[in-house]
């Protein structure tokens, strides 16, 4: 959108205007960055999954021993995005870090800094026109123009489509689905289309192939917007599971700054659950122990308030899982025949409510 880019451009320069400024009245070049390390949305601080964080303002300034390089590559990066918006082009945090990798010297220290420009700037990642590898998928009946491009999965409903990666190109979406599964393994996505599960059910199926990228949760922001249809999720019976479903309702934490412009907070939670081991009576060899990692892991995700507040009951299954030390894949399911997920499982549980 070219306000948004003219807007972004204005940002920037009184950025680097107010730096130069301090810099002429002979203060230490410094700057403020809000780190956002919490879910939280108590602004008291005092809520218990924010007790004992550090402050939430982290200064980097030339004062501080390893500051320096951070704020050249700040600046350095700065303005490679500065040139990406003045030429109306867009590119991936990949193609910014080979720009000058001898400097970078680190993908992840590319990240940083752009997560760090977007709290700066207070705007998406988007906005700054870099965009991800895209990596989700869609299939079902819903059809839509992208750049220009028709894009029209009812007609091969079974078809994966890649999940377009500027969303804000997306326009003229059509459907005649009834709700709208997402998935998070590629293998049951792949499982579904095997079966014609969304020819037999009218749905729509999306995966973002483990845990989402920023194009995935968008056009799922998107098409559940604009559609206003029922959104259900599908995930393993374990901590990493339970992680990428939250991240798909609330936000990750690497981009809190930016959970709530691609909160899908409709969803609901389809399974796997404890209790589906003991009702379908699944064998004992797909069972498996929690990890000392996946322990840990899990006791990460109850000390985050939004559970207790949003999701109680997603967080008494967890409480399940971690008393239990057990956990299970959904393709476990597949134990009892091979097409059990898309014939049973699924259509029964959105039928009969067994979501949570």
């Amino acid at each position: 959108m070219e306000g948004g880019r003219t807007e972004v451009l204005c940002k920037i320069k009184g950025f680097i205007r107010a730096l130069v400024v301090d810099i002429g009245c002979n203060n230490s070049l410094s700057v403020a960055v809000d780190r956002h390390r919490t879910y939280c949305s108590n602004s008291s601080g005092n809520c218990f999954c924010s007790f004992g964080l550090s402050h939430v303002i982290e200064i980097l300034s030339l004062e501080k021993e390893g500051h320096a390089c951070r704020l050249y590559i700040l600046l350095r990066v700065l303005m490679i995005i500065q040139q990406l918006l003045q030429e109306n082009k867009h590119g991936s945090k990949r193609d910014i870090y080979y720009v000058e990798p001898s400097l970078f010297s680190d993908q992840a220290v590319v990240n940083r800094a752009i997560n760090d420009i977007c709290i700066l700037l207070k705007c998406s990642r988007h906005h700054l026109n870099v965009v991800p590898v895209g990596r989700g998928l869609v299939m079902g009946w819903v059809r839509f123009v992208e750049a220009g491009r028709i894009n029209s999965c009812i007609t091969s409903p079974s078809t994966a489509y890649m999940i377009p990666v500027c969303v804000e190109e997306v326009k003229d979406i059509v459907s005649v689905a009834q709700y709208i599964l997402v998935v998070e393994k590629e293998t049951v996505f792949q499982r579904l289309a095997n079966d014609k599960f969304c020819e037999r059910n009218h749905c729509i199926v999306i995966t973002g192939r483990g845990y989402p990228d920023v194009s995935t949760r968008r056009f799922l922001q998107l098409i559940v917007k604009q559609l206003h249809l029922p959104v259900y999720c599908l995930v393993d019976f374990d901590p990493y599971g339970f992680d990428i479903l939250t991240t798909y309702r609330f936000g990750s934490m690497q981009m809190a700054y930016d959970a709530k412009l691609m909160r899908v907070s409709e969803i609901r939670w389809l399974g796997a659950f404890s209790s589906d081991f003991e009702k379908y009576k699944l064998p004992e060899r797909c069972l498996l122990s929690l990890t000392t990692e996946d322990k840990k892991k899990a006791e990460a995700l109850l000390s985050r308030c939004y559970l207790h507040q949003e999701a109680p009951q997603w967080r008494l299954e967890l409480e399940i899982m971690l008393h239990k030390g057990l956990k299970f894949e959904i393709e476990a399911l597949s134990a009892l025949s091979l097409s059990f997920l898309s014939d049973a499982y699924i259509p029964l549980k959105i039928k009969e409510g067994g979501h949570i």
